[in-house]
């Protein structure tokens, strides 16, 4: 698993680095074989006026599926952090639940359609 970690108006220090990667070992740790990038955005959208404006995206992209995009904005960004990454853990495991079950359903309408042929293959034989 490829992680990029980016800041924006604002130094990443080696804690917020090292702090990102654990949470996110710990939200996607179990899918690492399913994610081939993850980028994440930090950003201090008001600077130093403070308020609600720490902004932590992430970008999971998974391959032949649609990339997952999260975004949170929180006061603190330890916070923010937390909630993406917890987000992300979640609708990665939804998106390729998802996809095992489109996977089976479409395995089985196929082995489906095979038997039925076979059966109308043999019908043709005996009425030869």
């Amino acid at each position: 698993m490829q992680i990029d970690i980016q800041a924006r108006n604002f130094s990443l220090t080696q804690a917020l680095r090292s702090y990102i990667e654990r949470r996110l070992a710990y939200a996607l740790g179990t899918r690492d074989e399913h994610i081939q990038r993850i980028q994440v955005r930090l950003s201090d959208i008001n600077g130093p006026r403070g308020g609600e404006d720490k902004c932590c995206h992430i970008q999971v992209v998974l391959p032949h599926l649609a990339d997952v995009i999260i975004e949170d904005i929180e006061v603190d960004m330890y916070a923010a952090i937390d909630r993406a990454t917890d987000r992300a853990g979640r609708t990665v495991g939804r998106k390729l639940s998802r996809q095992r079950h489109n996977n089976r359903v479409a395995g089985l309408e196929s082995l489906q359609s095979l038997n039925e042929q076979q059966i109308t293959d043999e019908q043709k034989v005996e009425t030869i």
